[in-house]
């Protein structure tokens, strides 16, 4: 079955890089699956190892994901893009994601690529969930002519770590999937660069021989993130960099954001 799906695997690392008020930096192996949405059930009937809606050693959760109950993706993110004024027709709607490995997941990011029927992209949706349980998205539109890396910008309206400001603007620079991917984000405030992080991985087809090797390269992918999350967080604490409170949820559950010139 391997090769016969848009949706596939990308393996590679993710960096952060935090620039001020103190210097902070790592970097670890992880990967990222590629789910078209429309080949999911697809997926769960010809791979062994991952299941849509069921334990597995992959599998995929629809609640895991944007509102987090029982309306589709597809119903919802195409709500998302009308209500921006954006205009579905239908397209392709791809993923990327980390999947539940052992029935666990947890995504700080997960990146929504939209497309038009025509294979081009309409818009980008980012996707964030911090650690106490919230979760918001960023929805960018694309420029119909565009072509290669896109580079979009959005003023940050949800609380993500204790030990960031929330007045920053997110820069989004993505290179959409093909033989690899990249997924490129920095934060800034008034003065500059806060903090540049970065997902890069080279595509591996689909099939179940592949997801053995790839659990057993990252076989508690999840829970590192999380274990991650928390012990860099008491890193930064250490280095005397000051805890902010969380502010109200946003209002909305989608910001829109804007495409910067090619």
């Amino acid at each position: 079955m391997a090769g016969v799906w848009v949706s596939g695997l990308y393996d590679g690392a993710v960096t952060h890089k935090r620039v001020k008020p103190r210097r902070h930096g790592l970097r670890y192996r992880m990967f990222w699956m590629l789910f078209d949405l429309d080949e999911l059930d697809r997926l769960d009937r010809g791979l062994r190892l991952f299941s849509r809606n069921r334990f597995n050693l992959f599998s995929f959760r629809d609640r895991d994901h944007l509102e987090g109950n029982a309306r589709p993706l597809r119903q919802q993110i195409e709500g998302y893009l009308t209500d921006a004024g954006l205009a579905p027709d239908g397209g392709p709607i791809r993923l990327l994601c980390v999947p539940r490995l052992l029935g666990y997941a947890f995504n700080p990011l997960s990146v929504y690529l939209c497309h038009r029927r025509d294979g081009t992209l309409s818009a980008m949706l980012y996707e964030v969930n911090n650690t106490i349980g919230q979760r918001h998205s960023y929805l960018i539109p694309v420029e119909a002519d565009h072509a290669g890396t896109v580079r979009q910008t959005c003023d940050k309206r949800f609380y993500v770590s204790p030990f960031m400001d929330m007045d920053l603007t997110y820069r989004f620079e993505v290179q959409p999937p093909a033989a690899r991917v990249s997924v490129a984000v920095t934060a800034s405030d008034a003065q500059g660069l806060v903090i540049a992080t970065c997902f890069s991985g080279e595509h591996r087809p689909l099939s179940d021989a592949a997801l053995v090797k790839t659990f057993a390269a990252h076989p508690l992918l999840a829970m590192k993130i999380v274990a991650g999350i928390h012990w860099e967080a008491l890193r930064i604490w250490r280095k005397g960099i000051a805890f902010r409170s969380p502010p109200p949820r946003p209002a909305a559950p989608v910001t829109l954001g804007r495409s910067e010139p090619r």
